[in-house]
């Protein structure tokens, strides 16, 4: 039998095995071991054990359940209710004001937790309402929290980053500085286009009224709720940033920082911890199978030399390498439509990387790209988590299906855009990244 028939099979049957419905672990695994016994006999299943300890006892990856436990608990924490309640004190009175402080929010919480739900979830329990009842836009209200949510997978710490970093190699502490900049760009476009909009169509955000506004003094007072997240994000981020800890051992003192969170705030239950930790567990167990999975699939591929021959395949083709970077860009825009991004990680990265390191493009750079792609993922129709959080959360209150998914169209486009400036600018993800030596 052929390479490429081989190639060919071996991806068919993956394809067929995830349109049946079997879960993603088992479809990556259960290909893997049938092409693993094609190859190289039963005796070599040996592996499949040897691969499972060496990925579950990893420093990188063990950062992960601590980054989840860390979201979890800062989502019980009441961080977000006293931020709300700072933004709404000052930007009340500002058309768009709340949506745009809600922006902000997830930003801040994108930079703590490092995952899509936390900020997605807390904010339409909080912001929604308030929101909607003050006469906001459905699509101003919804678009806001369903895409800034999507902030936890590029504004460092990500989990998202540091699976794409332990799959190729690639530097977390590079890809987490490679995320600053494009984070704060992209909440500041967020944030100019419902300023834009509010300005022009007063309407769609109203601000609130004089008789709601607070005296400055309760403002100043409110800023105090800003100091926890400051000192978690410079915590996790700073101290790893300047060499003094790895990202398992800044994730460890997050998660430290955000149980003492929960007791100054006086939210600190053993029920609160019980309920954080087992949904650590049960998303972590998750991922760490989906690992296995994966990597067993990215090692036969690349021992039936599967992975260049598509290389070479790809890169012989007489196309402008650009023309082959936004052709892969939209597949997996595609694949972000029906599939969840630890799936599109497992078959993207490794049909993609070699392309990409012979087309001569920054692994780091692409890196960004991907998260961002995979943002993307989060909110376009028909199986985008952050809409079917919002409609759970925003049917209750008056908003259908069709209204999520037109709210989100702008926010799609922002992030296009983006995807286009650093495709322009390469500077807007490797420049901080240089600056610092890891």
């Amino acid at each position: 039998m052929t390479l490429g028939l081989t190639t060919i099979i071996f991806f068919g049957l993956l394809v067929l095995l995830m349109a049946l419905g079997v879960p993603l672990v088992f479809s990556f695994g259960s290909v893997a071991i049938v092409f693993i016994i094609m190859h190289m006999g039963f005796d070599a299943l040996y592996l499949i054990a040897g691969t499972a300890f060496q990925q579950w006892t990893s420093p990188i990856l063990l950062s992960i359940p601590l980054f989840i436990l860390m979201a979890n608990l800062l989502q019980r924490s009441g961080i977000a209710e006293d931020l709300y309640q700072m933004m709404y004190l000052w930007f009340g009175r500002v058309r768009g004001g709340l949506a745009m402080g809600t922006v902000a929010i997830c930003a801040i919480f994108g930079a703590m937790a490092g995952i899509s739900a936390v900020g997605t979830v807390t904010m339409g329990m909080i912001a929604l309402p308030s929101m909607l009842k003050r006469g906001y836009s459905k699509d101003i209200a919804v678009g806001c929290i369903s895409a800034g949510g999507t902030l936890g997978i590029l504004i460092p710490p990500s989990v998202l980053m540091i699976v794409y970093g332990y799959l190729t190699g690639a530097s977390v502490g590079k890809l987490f500085m490679a995320g600053v900049v494009p984070g704060i760009l992209l909440s500041l476009l967020f944030i100019g286009y419902i300023g834009i909009r509010c300005l022009i169509d007063p309407k769609l955000g109203p601000a609130i009224s004089a008789e709601e506004d607070a005296s400055f003094t309760t403002k100043l007072k409110s800023l105090g709720s800003v100091v926890m997240p400051i000192i978690l994000i410079g915590l996790v981020l700073g101290l790893m940033y300047m060499g003094v800890c790895t990202a398992m051992e800044a994730a460890a003192i997050g998660t430290f920082g955000s149980l003492v969170v929960l007791v100054v705030n006086k939210r600190f239950t053993w029920k609160v911890l019980h309920e954080s930790v087992t949904g650590t567990c049960r998303m972590s167990g998750m991922v760490m199978w989906i690992f296995l999975g994966a990597v067993l699939f990215s090692h036969i591929y690349s021992a039936m030399g599967a992975a260049s021959m598509v290389a070479d395949f790809f890169t012989g083709l007489d196309v402008n390498r650009w023309v082959m970077m936004v052709c892969m860009q939209v597949v997996m825009m595609i694949l972000g439509c029906f599939m969840d991004p630890g799936g599109i990680i497992v078959i993207c990265i490794p049909v993609f990387m070699p392309i990409i390191e012979k087309l001569g493009f920054d692994p780091i750079w692409f890196g960004i790209m991907f998260v961002i792609n995979m943002e993307l993922g989060y909110i376009t129709p028909p199986f985008g988590f952050n809409l079917f959080y919002m409609k759970a959360l925003a049917g209750p209150l008056g908003v259908n299906m069709q209204e999520i998914y037109r709210s989100i169209i702008p926010f799609v486009l922002l992030m296009v855009l983006l995807m286009i400036m650093i495709m322009v600018w390469p500077e807007i993800t490797l420049w901080l990244p240089s600056q610092l030596k890891f």
